[in-house]
């Protein structure tokens, strides 16, 4: 393993909490230690500040658009998904997962009316959860924040864009040796550092060339859990990400890491943490085994554009707007997120087995 020693005075702020966490682990700490402090650390960390993160265009001194800031639509068919999903299930409760700027919260409830009598909001972030409060107003009575998931679930879970934003570890094959991808601390920043390991991708990755990719523990772990505690309902999962033999196929071999700041897109994780997202890729194969190992039945996988188009995107919008009809391709056209991003949805162990309109048709659960 790479040894680097602290710089004699440390950096303020968020990068002198990090410095402080590799010193104390003896110079090295692994990548998803890294970004779930870069990310996640209160009041510093990238989720956790007051900086604006989720609009439309760079002007508005956002970082990305997610879909329910691109088109109110959006929400308006998960809806229709969302309603079918509490009916086939017997359950009341809608539980949302990382709700960013609140937009698909106030269209999911506009939508639902009095078919859910709760919606809860699962999300980590102190100043994300004011703005959400803050746009959520009109439905105060119905709407309940949580820090964390209860013992015990019924109803339908949403999470949109939360599985990318799981922190994930590195792996680097370095001259056919694996290696995990840490960081320590260098001058005032940070390199990353390798150690040797007996971690290993899901499928063994073909040739002999260096190769960077990355696994999930996190996320299949917050698979389990929620397996775990959901008594009854259902869960839709939409991200970007791709089943496990594209994921590690031999050609991807710089990973999929990435970073958004100001609608521009960089693979240095390392500089200016706590100032831009940090996200990887889900692989949904892993996704879907974890989940159904734990006793979730997986109820279908496909691509955005076919399950929005499924549930009723288009539907009354014959005379829509020039702005509208853009947007709206943008969420479903395949060269835009239409393919790009995909729906996996479950249903809680030991429910009966039903068959949700998102996934009619074009399901992909074959391709997992």
């Amino acid at each position: 393993m790479t040894q680097m020693t602290n710089p004699p005075i440390l950096p303020a702020g968020l990068a002198g909490h990090i410095a402080r966490a590799i010193d104390a682990a003896g110079g090295w700490i692994g990548f998803d230690r890294f970004m779930e402090m870069a990310l996640y650390t209160p009041g510093w960390g990238y989720y956790a500040n007051a900086s604006r993160k989720f609009g439309l265009m760079p002007q508005s001194g956002s970082d990305f658009a997610t879909a329910p800031e691109m088109s109110a639509h959006f929400g308006r068919a998960m809806a229709r998904q969302v309603k079918e999903a509490l009916e086939a299930t017997g359950t009341a409760e809608v539980w949302e997962f990382g709700a960013g700027s609140g937009a698909l919260a106030h269209q999911l409830l506009d939508a639902l009316g009095e078919s859910v009598t709760r919606y809860y909001i699962v999300d980590l972030s102190g100043s994300l959860r004011e703005r959400q409060q803050d746009r959520l107003q009109a439905f105060a009575g119905k709407v309940e924040w949580v820090a964390e998931l209860p013992v015990r679930m019924r109803g339908v879970a949403v999470g949109n864009e939360v599985l990318d934003a799981m922190p994930v570890k590195l792996l680097a094959r370095l001259n056919n040796t694996w290696h995990e991808r840490g960081v320590a601390s260098f001058q005032e920043g940070f390199v990353h550092a390798d150690s040797p390991t007996s971690l290993r991708p899901p499928i063994e990755v073909e040739g002999g060339h260096d190769y960077l990719t990355e696994i999930h523990p996190q996320a299949e772990g917050f698979m389990r859990t929620l397996a775990d505690r959901l008594d009854a309902g259902a869960v839709f999962l939409l991200d970007y990400g791709f089943p496990e033999h594209e994921y590690y196929h031999p050609q991807r071999s710089m990973g999929t890491l990435m970073c958004h700041r100001g609608h521009l897109a960089d693979a240095d994780a390392l500089a200016d943490v706590g100032d831009k997202d940090i996200t990887a890729h889900v692989n949904f194969t892993g996704v879907a085994l974890a989940g159904q190992d734990a006793g979730l039945q997986v109820l279908g996988y496909t691509s955005q554009g076919r399950f929005l188009l499924n549930c009723g995107l288009l539907d009354g919008m014959e005379n829509a707007s020039l702005p509208d009809r853009v947007m709206l391709q943008k969420l479903v056209n395949e060269h835009e997120m239409g393919e790009l991003f995909k729906v996996i949805g479950f249903g809680a162990k030991g429910s009966p087995p039903w068959e949700p309109m998102g996934f009619a048709a074009g399901d992909r659960t074959g391709t997992l």
